[in-house]
């Protein structure tokens, strides 16, 4: 059995980590670096894991993150061979609102059961659907339209 173990290859061993170009194809991953000494920064989270796609023989590795999308990263960089622990880690209830609260989430109240000063969405008589007149888009407490594709965040800086 001890001859078994010391023949295992280290870069197979779950929990290793290493640069990408010591890792073979198919190989499960996490904590995977973007620049090379930087620290890990993608697939962090509980029970995720990313699989390399092509053998890292040029400078850039393909990299499948738990998101579906495919990513570039540079050889040098550094992984740790495995999946993050935890999977079940969103599956978990919780007890009661309170539980949420100390988890620093806030209850969401909809715009419709507000009143008028509150929000754009509310008052009305029973349950109306937009504030005077009908018709009116859905949108923000600060009155912003929030569909149709209208950009809310900073626009991109031109060249």
């Amino acid at each position: 059995m001890m001859k078994q173990m010391i023949h295992l290859d280290i870069n197979s061993q779950i929990g290793s980590c290493m640069p990408l170009t010591m890792m073979r194809i198919g190989t499960i991953i996490h904590n995977i670096e973007l620049k090379p000494g930087q620290g890990g920064k993608l697939v962090r989270a509980a029970g995720t894991s990313a699989k390399i796609l092509k053998e890292p023989t040029s400078r850039y590795v393909l990299v499948r993150l738990p998101s579906g999308n495919e990513k570039l990263i540079d050889t040098r960089c550094r992984a740790t061979i495995g999946q993050v622990s935890n999977p079940s880690h969103g599956a978990r209830k919780l007890r009661k609102a309170g539980q949420s609260r100390w988890l620093g989430r806030r209850p969401v109240v909809r715009g419709v059961a507000m009143n008028p000063v509150d929000h754009p969405h509310g008052g009305g008589e029973g349950r109306s659907k937009s504030s005077g007149s009908y018709g009116r888009t859905s949108c923000t407490p600060w009155g912003k339209p929030t569909k149709c594709g209208y950009k809310t965040g900073p626009l991109k800086r031109k060249k």
